[in-house]
Order: C-alpha cells, then sequence, then structure tokens
C-alpha cells in the first residue's frame, strides 16, 4: 500500500485529528498561552485597560499584516510597506505643517480629511509601481519591492532632512486640527486604532470570501498559469494587490503618527518584517494562495501580545528580539509540517 494510502486511512480513522487541530489553531493556541503565562508573570498583564492599550499597538502591525497577506495570497512579497509608512506619515506631516506655494506667496493647510485621502493616495501609487514592475516587466517580487524600499525612505529622508515633523496637532485658527483623534480617541472605550484594524479585517476578510476578486486571487497564487488559462486577469490581480498593500501601509502610518503626533523618516524600520512573520505565524503559506485574515488578525496580536508582555516583566529589550525570532521560526516550521502533509495527501 503506497504512503498516500496510508495517510488517507489514518485520516479516515481520526488518528492524526490531535495533530491538525494543534497545526491549524497554532496561532489561536500560541495566543492564549502568551496571554495565560504573562496574566501569570505580572498582575498588571490581564486588564482590559491592558488589552486595550496593546490593541492599539497591534493595530500598526495587523494593518500592514493585512495588506501583506493580500501579496502573499497571490505569491509575492511586499519588502516595502515599513518604507511606505515611513514616507506616507512624513507627507502627512509636511501637510500638517503646510504646503508653501512660492508663486502665490501663501502657505496652504489641508483639512485632516484631505491629508488622510492624499496620504492614502500616495501610498497606494507606491505601491502600483510594485505591482507594475513585477506584473508588467517581470521583475522579481524580492528585487522589485526591496528597491522600492530604499527609493521610498530615501524621499522621506530627502523630504525632512532626517529630522522629525513635530506637533501635527494642528490649529483651530487654520482649520487643520483633528489629526491625534485616531491615535488618541476612543468609541464605546475601544481606541479608534482597534476599530480602524477591525474595519479593515472585516472587508478584506469580505473581499476574499465573498467577492470574484477574492477567488481571482487565491486562483492566481495557487497556480499562476493554470489561471491566467482560466481566464482569471492575472496581471490586473498583481497590480491590484500591491496597491492595496501600499494603501494600508499608508493607513498604517497615519495611525502611528497620529499615535506619536510626530511624523519622522525612521519610523516603520524592519516593520515589513514584522508583517511578515504575522502572516506565517496565522498558518499563510510564503508560497502563495493558503491563508486567511482571521489567521493573520491572530498572528499580529500573537506578535504584539508578546513583545509587550515582555516589556511589562522587564525582559531586556535584546532578548525580546530573540524569543520574537524564535516564535517566528517555530511557525515556518510548522508551516513547513502543515502544508507538506497537504501535499503528500494531495
Amino acid at each position: 500500500m503506497s504512503e498516500t494510502s496510508i495517510s488517507q486511512n489514518y485520516i479516515k480513522r481520526g488518528e492524526f485529528s490531535l495533530v491538525r487541530l494543534l497545526l491549524e489553531g497554532r496561532a489561536f493556541f500560541a495566543l492564549i498561552s502568551i496571554v495565560a503565562v504573562f496574566s501569570y508573570l505580572s498582575p498588571n498583564y490581564f486588564t482590559v485597560s491592558n488589552f486595550l492599550i496593546m490593541a492599539s499597538h497591534v493595530a500598526i502591525y495587523g494593518i500592514l499584516a493585512i495588506g501583506m497577506l493580500l501579496v502573499i495570497l497571490n505569491g509575492g512579497i511586499d519588502l516595502s510597506v515599513g518604507s511606505v509608512l515611513a514616507l506616507c506619515g512624513v507627507m502627512a506631516g509636511a501637510m500638517m505643517q503646510g504646503i508653501e506655494l512660492q508663486a502665490l506667496g501663501v502657505i496652504l493647510y489641508l483639512p485632516v480629511w484631505a491629508v488622510v485621502v492624499v496620504t492614502i493616495a500616495i501610498g497606494g501609487l507606491v505601491g502600483a509601481v510594485n505591482g507594475v514592475l513585477i506584473a508588467w516587466f517581470k521583475v522579481p517580487a524580492f528585487v522589485a519591492t526591496l528597491g522600492v524600499m530604499y527609493v521610498a525612505r530615501g524621499i522621506a529622508l530627502l523630504q525632512t532632512n532626517g529630522l522629525t515633523y513635530n506637533n501635527l496637532s494642528g490649529k483651530p485658527e487654520l482649520g487643520n486640527t483633528g489629526f491625534e483623534w485616531i491615535g488618541f480617541n476612543r468609541l464605546a472605550g475601544i481606541p479608534i486604532s482597534v476599530l480602524v484594524l477591525f474595519a479593515v479585517a472585516l472587508l478584506a476578510g469580505l473581499m476574499l470570501s465573498r467577492s470574484s476578486f477574492g477567488r481571482w486571487l487565491y486562483a492566481s497564487g495557487g497556480n499562476e498559469r493554470a489561471a491566467e488559462l482560466s481566464g482569471v486577469p492575472v496581471k490586473r490581480v498583481k497590480i491590484t494587490v500591491y496597491t492595496l498593500s501600499g494603501m494600508l501601509a499608508a493607513v498604517a502610518g497615519l495611525v502611528l503618527a497620529s499615535q506619536l503626533t510626530s511624523a519622522g523618516p525612521t519610523a516603520g524600520t524592519t516593520y515589513e518584517l514584522t508583517a511578515i512573520a504575522a502572516v506565517v505565524i496565522g498558518g499563510a503559506a510564503l508560497t502563495g494562495g493558503r491563508g486567511t485574515v482571521r489567521g493573520t488578525m491572530l498572528g499580529a496580536f500573537v506578535i504584539g501580545f508578546l513583545s509587550d508582555g515582555l516589556v511589562i516583566i522587564g525582559v531586556s529589550s535584546y532578548w525580546q528580539t530573540v524569543f520574537t525570532g524564535a516564535v517566528i521560526v517555530l511557525a515556518v516550521l510548522m508551516n513547513s509540517i502543515q502544508y507538506s502533509k497537504v501535499a503528500r495527501k494531495t
């Protein structure tokens, strides 16, 4: 009897049900374990106020990770999201400081809603550049997004001359107040940034599960050539996911700048790696075609709650890096085990 037949027989008898449960629900079980351990180690961890604070920190990683999930589902990677976050934050900061029109001799102060719209458009434009390079010019995703990462970070540094825009609260007489609303305000006791995260997650989940674009994305990520032969607009899907990734990086940049009421060109450094880690911990396959928004959200909360928990109990920041790296390696290992089993069954 072949190995595949034996595996199928064991699965039918339910002998591997516990292993499958642990593999498929690893992000959830990891999150529960993290909460339990740190609640035992610190009485300040398991409180509603602390959970809300930690969730507001997770919001930035989570928004980036959802954009990264779309790209990874397509079989790609986006290394530029951290730099796009910084660039968009800096652009928003520059607009809040006022746009000087030298020809007219005036300084233009945009209302906050216009700053938000323009910033998201900038992020989408950078993402679209990634998509065009990859879809039309066949530049490998790793190389294209790595190049754009440096370009975006460089433009942010040039825009600010390496400095930081501070005091972005605006002035009532200029009509540009309210920028800090996302970062500091709450609705029904829940931080606005957390509500933004869940709104983004809900829309992304609906798009993936209820729209034809979601089906196209999974199909093109699973087997691009077969999807193209089936009539899926593969190039359009690829450009769209990178554009959405850029737009979500811009949203994350707005949230971070709002929380800090400042915007600097070095913001978001290594955030692209955190976003990739959240997607992997959430069970997505780096080869494309497999992954969910729910899993990615759990992955983001695993990283965020682990990092904040280590801070609360006073662990050195160096050890925090070690623990986070170990969790990522373990997640990749479990992904390999899970998807190798799926491949053998197929």
